[in-house]
This record gives C-alpha cells, structure tokens and sequence, in this order.
C-alpha cells in the first residue's frame, strides 16, 4: 500500500495538471485567425490564376498478378496495386473503362516480366520508374489526358 499510493498521487496530479492547462488555455488571437483566412484566400487564388487543377486518385479495383517465368515454370509471382491520377470529376469515366485499362497494364505487366524487369532489384528506383512509365504510356494512349500518371501502390514478390 506504500508503493501504491505515491503512484496513484502522481497520476491524479498529471491528470489535474492536463485538464487545468486545458480549461485555462488562452482564446485564439482573431487576428491570427484573420490572417490564415486571408493566407488560404491568396493561395487558392494563386492556384486559379496558374492554371492548376485539382486531381483525384482512382484505386484500380482489384491487384495485378503478374508471373515471372524461369525457364518453362513460374518461379515467382509478382502482386502489385495501381492508382491512377485523373483531373477531378473523371473518377467514373475511368471506372467505366476499368476493363480495358486492365487488359492494357497486364499486356505491359507482362512484357516487363518478360524481359526480365522482376529479376533481382525489382524494386530498384529506375526499374519502377522504366514501368510506371510504360503503364503511363499506355493508359494515355487508352484514355488520353483523363490520366496524368500510374502510381504504384503496392508491390511485392512471392518465389516458389
């Protein structure tokens, strides 16, 4: 009982010192409230002014499967999840033509396996970059400007 009550004050006393610093806490400067109004009214306005849009990211339903054929077996498979950055308000238009986007990523998902693109450092800065831009490449060609880049998610390699 010793120890125990020495605990017990110490924690009623910090919980007392929290809610004090919390009710007497000083009301925000109006000023600097005003201020970051008018900060956020001038970037929104400078964003307008360049010609900025905003974009959304759309998740591509389901992951790619990609296999990496050594020889005449598969020896690893590759589990990736794509988003795609479109201009605001083209989320649907990318959903409705989800199919063949897909079909286009895997052909192109393939062809990186293929020449060897998930051997060794996969994961390698300029190999993703050799495969994002590809995927972009393609998505462009079979949606135009609705997509402004791929993004690769997720990514990861299970050998057999």
């Amino acid at each position: 009982m010793k120890k125990l009550l020495p605990l017990i004050l110490l924690l009623v006393g910090s919980g007392a010192g929290v809610g004090a610093g919390i009710f007497l806490r000083p009301a925000p400067d109006p000023a600097d409230t005003a201020m970051a109004k008018e900060k956020v009214s001038v970037e929104k306005t400078a964003a307008e002014q360049s010609g900025s849009t905003e974009h959304e990211y759309v998740k591509m339903n389901n992951q790619f499967v990609v296999p990496v054929v050594d020889g005449a077996q598969v020896s690893a498979l590759v589990v990736m999840s794509l988003s795609l950055e479109v201009p605001a308000g083209q989320k649907d238009a990318i959903y409705a033509r989800e199919p063949k986007l897909r079909d286009s990523f895997l052909q192109v998902l393939f062809d990186h396996a293929n020449i060897g693109g998930f051997d060794g450092a996969f994961t390698d800065a300029n190999n993703l970059d050799v495969l994002r831009g590809a995927l972009r490449e393609v998505a462009q060609k079979d949606m135009g400007d609705q997509i402004t880049d791929v993004l690769i998610v997720e990514i990861a390699r299970q050998d057999y």
